[in-house]
């Protein structure tokens, strides 16, 4: 049951995105689109248990095509949407095989950066824009994209339902804009890799700390979009920025457990992509936008040879720079982590000041609070800070930690100032 139930999800986040791409390019319809490749896993629940098909993605293809073809003969008001379905219809181009589609690996790239494009056009408000990508063409659900925008998930699921209906409404064409257009939409791509990336850099929820398949989609689509304007020195830093946090990822977990910067075991590094995400920040040109101020803090972690010759102080003046450019209250959070292992708890704790009331749900600011308040001998404070953590933890990495500081701090035991579970040198998310 446990390798059935891993098999779906692993196969929802690898091909989520790619199958949808395909039916919308197919239906031109993203409501049926994405109703019938939910029924198509929703099929799978039940018919895998029985074992996993050679070829999950054509599966999943077929059943949902299957489905959309029964809803559109069912339907009269969407019957003149038949032939898109048909590959013999008069005047549309013929459409391969699943099989086919899926083994075409050079072209999927392009149908999700079409369905990206679609997504992202200017007609749509940015926050519109950025979240009605991340559920259509990147799979995350509603409620993790209402968690990325400190949303209730019904205000996130109306604005999701406008944005679809304001496209069809539109007729917002389905195709990569011309280079000019394609340049009026990269700050939105961008953001929409971005915060893709942050999910699956740090999950907000499940039993992993780390969703590699969201981030390696994350970061091929930012190596897509640098393909198409090689000159943005926005699009080269977030890049760089990917290569630099998602190169530690084998080192961030131990059996499952959460390991801390420090502890980390830098031989596990993926150290080509370390030098991939350096070369790219030294070849860039431009001035320093967020993008590349975060991966110029990414840059001091991975270019320190021990945790001890991290240059704390540079880290907390770049963060100050990045907070003046974005006013983020989570940017602040990792300002103050900086601060306090370069000049002592009682500064980090004054830069906390202000944070509570825009990041009252996010757990790791609780978090570091307890870490400071433990080490300047504040037990009970601290006590209550770390069950304010547990009460808003996500996964289950993270919960196991907490857990094991609490139970440590109850008993007494000296923990060693080894770093703080926060944020620091990872993605920051732009809408908090």
């Amino acid at each position: 049951m446990q390798q059935h139930a891993a098999d779906l999800t692993r196969s929802a986040e690898e091909h989520w995105g790619r199958l949808l791409a395909l039916l919308a390019a197919e239906l031109r319809d993203f409501d049926l689109a994405e109703d019938c490749l939910a029924e198509a896993f929703a099929v799978a629940v039940s018919s895998w248990s029985t074992g996993r098909p050679v070829n999950p993605p054509a599966w999943l293809l077929t059943v949902a095509r299957n489905a959309a073809r029964d809803q559109l003969r069912r339907s009269a008001t969407l019957r003149r949407k038949l032939p898109l379905l048909l590959v013999d219809a008069p005047g549309v181009a013929a459409q391969p095989g699943p099989e086919e589609s899926m083994s075409q690996e050079a072209g999927i790239p392009d149908e999700r950066l079409r369905l990206v494009c679609t997504c992202c056009h200017p007609a749509l408000s940015t926050e519109a824009a950025i979240a009605l990508t991340l559920r259509l063409v990147l799979g995350l659900s509603t409620a993790q994209i209402a968690r990325l925008f400190v949303l209730p998930e019904a205000t996130m699921a109306a604005r999701l339902t406008r944005a679809k209906k304001k496209i069809r409404a539109a007729g917002i064409p389905y195709r990569v804009p011309a280079s000019e257009d394609l340049l009026a939409r990269t700050a939105r791509i961008c953001r929409v890799a971005y915060l893709l990336f942050t999910e699956g850099y740090a999950a907000t929820d499940g039993p992993d700390l780390v969703r590699t398949a969201l981030a390696d989609e994350a970061i091929r689509l930012a190596r897509i979009v640098k393909a198409l304007v090689p000159d943005d020195a926005e699009v080269s830093a977030l890049l760089a920025l990917m290569l630099l946090q998602h190169a530690r990822r084998e080192a961030r977990t131990e059996g499952g457990e959460l390991v801390l910067l420090p502890d980390q075991d830098r031989r596990r590094w993926m150290h080509d992509e370390v030098a991939e995400g350096l070369q790219l920040l030294s070849d860039r040109t431009g001035p320093s936008g967020g993008f590349a101020l975060q991966a110029a803090i990414a840059a001091q972690h991975m270019s320190a040879g021990s945790a001890g010759e991290t240059d704390w102080a540079r880290i907390a003046a770049l963060y100050q720079q990045l907070e003046q450019l974005t006013g983020s209250a989570v940017v602040r959070l990792n300002r103050a982590v900086a601060v306090a292992e370069a000049e002592g708890a009682h500064a980090g704790l004054a830069v906390l000041q202000g944070c509570d009331d825009r990041l009252s749900g996010h757990h790791l600011l609780a978090a570091t609070r307890a870490e400071l308040l433990r080490r300047l001998g504040r037990v009970g404070s601290a006590r209550e800070e770390y069950l304010r953590a547990l009460a808003l933890v996500g996964t289950d990495p993270e919960r196991r930690f907490l857990e094991r500081q609490l139970a440590r701090l109850d008993e007494h035991i000296d923990l060693p100032d080894r770093g703080i579970q926060s944020p620091t040198s990872a993605a920051v998310p732009e809408v908090i």
